[in-house]
């Protein structure tokens, strides 16, 4: 989750390598660093907080250095700190490296190499690495590669390393397992990043390196191995997008950009998936599964991509008599489920690097079921362990709290449902669907038109330190995803319940005065949703309501209209209005709207 940037060329390496962290910002960071390198040694540089600081650090220094690494630390093992900032040094200040993942067998190691008279500085995992190539080099191979070969086949866990050295001061030595990088390379430079758009301002044509490779990068040329040594394939892909696109474009926050986004990234994502009424998937029509063989589907995601499979999970039990399970991936991995050759699992991650979704999708891998990913980021790990993989077309999203990913997501998982119903259960389309599904962009589109009427409805929770939000069916995702982003940005505290439970419990917190928001946009159930609700205002509750233009509403006074549409596409549109609600609440409280406290975009540690 944390940001990696590194640069061998001719020119000095500080500036791209800075520019290539504030890139990676929005991937959540407590601290940030950087180690630049010549013949005359290692300077390091680093300190707690914003890149801000790391800037006014450097601000007084000559930093000529044509090889440099940085990174952006977001705290696992040890504090916030200076001290437990990487870049992390050996104690001969030789060798410097920057780390994303978890070392799991961090405390044998350390143990050992404090047996042979090792010290350590700081309370990271990152430090055992460095002072095991240390040992490795020095009192045994006197080889910098194979130092490293050995130092990696030490490791457990998951990992993402770069390397710079006064032993090869003109070389970057990176290697990568379960943790995402990325190489590019120019006439004068080459460089790697944990993400495309650190490398964008230089090049469009990336290198993803896979699990298991080391790649030795010096300024006229980048060669790949395996863990053994031995050379292996590279497999150079064009991201289709500049630098241009990660940026605001006028808006204040990247999130409220990204929200504006989301007609643009639904058109993107069904282009070519909804062609003349037909959902087409090619990449699943190669993969030749007898699906009507298909025994048991799980869905299985993080986070907001979770809300995502519960959402998916509900509309395909509607059409496959399969049984159908959504699970969080940190609870797939250790729950045992029972998988097997005609088990199918989806899943679904906006970044494609997820660990627990990643370790998920191997889980599934090993028990011989099939595998699909539904992914945004093109390139990343999971599309490369998937039987099959399809896109959203969000296009890079920047800000930590994800909305057009999420739009994108419940757009693609629509017309995957579409898919597999008709190829497990002969479940022709609706037409009504079909038709909605082409003219979503417009429905959100004429959604964001209420943004005023929502920056209104915020100011509900300026002295509110707790919200309420409830629904039914189709709608309980879209509450679980309101709650979420509230609490994300704004630090509301937020609960999301099934509306017909409140009776149940919940309802002994509503007092005078309380903020509950209410999506009833459901046919089946809009009324007994509305019934629920007015046992809130009963007790004196400030209730925002959204639902559908006919339903019967006259008691609330905060209510907002759905057109008419098919009922299994009002999540996509209603949750346009809860991403706006998070954010002027959050803007009213002064908060970080793009980065929020304590989180990452990229989650790329269990």
């Amino acid at each position: 989750m944390c940001g990696i940037t590194g640069y061998i060329g001719k020119d000095p390496a500080l500036s791209f390598v800075m520019q290539g962290l504030q890139k990676l910002e929005y991937r959540g960071y407590d601290s940030a660093g950087v180690t630049l390198v010549d013949e005359e040694g290692l300077s390091t540089y680093k300190t707690k907080g914003r890149l801000s600081e790391l800037e006014k650090l450097l601000e007084d220094k000559d930093c000529p250095q044509i090889c440099g690494i940085g990174h952006t630390r977001w705290a696992t093992h040890g504090v916030p700190s200076q001290l437990n900032s990487h870049p992390h040094s050996n104690q001969k200040n030789t060798i410097s490296l920057v780390h994303n993942g978890i070392i799991e067998n961090y405390a044998s190691l350390k143990e050992a190499l404090i047996e042979k008279g090792y010290s350590f500085q700081s309370e990271t995992d990152t430090e055992i690495v460095v002072n095991l190539l240390d040992d490795y080099y020095y009192n045994d191979t006197h080889d910098l590669f194979e130092a490293l070969k050995k130092t990696l086949k030490g490791l457990e866990g998951s990992f993402a390393l770069c390397i710079v050295s006064t032993i090869e001061p003109d070389t970057i030595y990176v290697a990568k397992k379960e943790s995402p990088m990325v190489l590019g390379k120019t006439k004068d430079a080459s460089f790697c990043a944990s993400d495309a758009p650190a490398l964008l301002a230089y090049t469009k044509r990336i290198l993803p390196l896979e699990d298991g490779q080391i790649a030795i990068l010096k300024k006229e040329s980048i060669e790949v191995f395996d863990f053994d040594g031995k050379k292996a394939e590279e497999k150079w892909i064009d991201i289709p997008y500049d630098i241009e696109a990660a940026q605001k474009g006028g808006y204040d926050s990247f999130m409220l950009k990204e929200i504006h986004e989301q007609p643009t990234a639904i058109k993107e994502t069904l282009r070519g998936v909804l062609v003349n009424k037909k959902i087409i998937f090619k990449e699943l029509d190669e993969l030749n599964y007898k699906w009507k063989k298909i025994n048991r589907i799980y869905l299985v995601a993080c986070g907001t991509a979770y809300h995502a499979c519960i959402f998916a999970s509900q509309i395909l039990q509607r059409n496959i008599e399969t049984p159908i399970s959504h699970m969080p991936a940190s609870e797939f991995r250790y729950g045992d489920p029972y998988l097997d050759r005609n088990s199918l699992c989806i899943f679904v991650s906006q970044s494609g690097e997820t660990a627990d979704t990643m370790a998920a999708m191997k889980l599934a891998k090993e028990k011989k079921a099939k595998t699909i990913a539904v992914v945004n980021a093109l390139g990343s790990s999971m599309t490369r362990i998937a039987d099959a993989t399809i896109y959203t077309c969000a296009g890079p999203e920047i800000s930590v709290a994800s909305t057009k990913a999420y739009t994108t997501q419940l757009t693609l998982l629509t017309c995957l449902s579409i898919y597999l119903s008709e190829k497990i259960n002969d479940v022709v389309a609706d037409e009504g669907l079909l038709n909605d599904l082409k003219k979503l962009p417009d429905y959100v589109r004429e959604m964001l038109k209420e943004e005023k009427t929502i920056e209104e409805l915020s100011h509900l929770l300026d002295k509110k330190n707790d919200a309420y939000f409830i629904g039914r069916l189709l709608d309980y995702p879209t509450a679980l995803e309101g709650a979420l982003k509230l609490k994300e940005i704004s630090y509301v505290h937020a609960d999301a319940y099934y509306a017909g439970e409140l009776k149940h419990g919940p309802i002994a917190l509503i007092e005078k005065k309380t903020v509950v928001i209410a999506i009833a946009s459901q046919s089946e159930v809009a009324q007994k949703t509305i019934s629920n609700i007015e046992e809130t205002i009963a007790r004196g509750a400030e209730v925002i309501l959204i639902t559908k233009k006919d339903t019967q509403a006259d008691k609330f006074r905060h209510v907002i209209r759905l057109r008419e549409m098919n009922d299994v596409l009002y999540p996509i549109v209603s949750i346009v209005l809860l991403q706006l609600l998070a954010y002027y609440t959050a803007t009213n409280k002064g908060c970080d709207i793009d980065k929020p406290r304590n989180l990452a975009k990229s989650v790329t540690v269990e």
